[in-house]
């Protein structure tokens, strides 16, 4: 793995640590998820490989994915205060996210250094898929899907929240 991967994958991580301590709910916490998604999908995913078993193999790690986010937005505590809907990751939500994003990290250390290739290989032969950059597109699409569950989720479940806004009041001029 490249620094910019460490990096990209550690600052994926540390998104949901950021939200263990309760916050608003504003537009910040929908972009920058989906930009750091936006930045690997971007690099990493050149093209949708579709030969073989190739899309089994991605359509499988997106499922894995979407219940991770699925999972992981539901037991992300929402709550209203006043005029702003507050978040907060509870323990199961950042547990399930590390488990999405860390088995992609450790996947692929396991594969460039501790001797996975030829196993990952005899895999691939034997199940059809046709080579390294269907793995690499599984997992991109994995997470992005898990981000974006995971944000569809919250939203859809802070847009049933009732926020207390203030009355305007008529003030009577003479």
């Amino acid at each position: 793995m490249t620094t910019t991967e460490w990096i990209t994958d550690i600052v994926l991580i540390l998104v949901v640590f950021r939200q263990l301590r309760e916050g608003r709910l504003d537009l910040r916490s929908f972009l920058i998820p989906l930009a750091i998604v936006a930045f690997v999908a971007y690099s990493y995913l050149d093209t949708v490989p579709t030969g073989g078993n190739d899309l089994v193999l991605i359509g499988a790690l997106m499922a894995v994915g979407a219940a991770l986010g699925t999972a992981g937005g539901i037991h992300t505590r929402l709550r209203t205060d006043g005029e702003h809907i507050l978040i907060k990751a509870g323990a199961v939500s950042a547990i399930l996210w590390v488990l999405g994003m860390g088995a992609r990290m450790a996947f692929q250390t396991w594969v460039e250094h501790g001797g996975g290739a030829d196993d990952v290989g005899r895999f691939s032969v034997t199940h059809h898929i046709t080579g390294d950059q269907a793995w690499v597109a599984a997992f991109v699409l994995m997470a992005l899907t898990e981000v974006v569950t995971r944000l569809a989720t919250i939203f859809v479940r802070s847009r049933s929240r009732t926020v207390t806004r203030p009355v305007p009041t008529l003030e009577r001029t003479a």
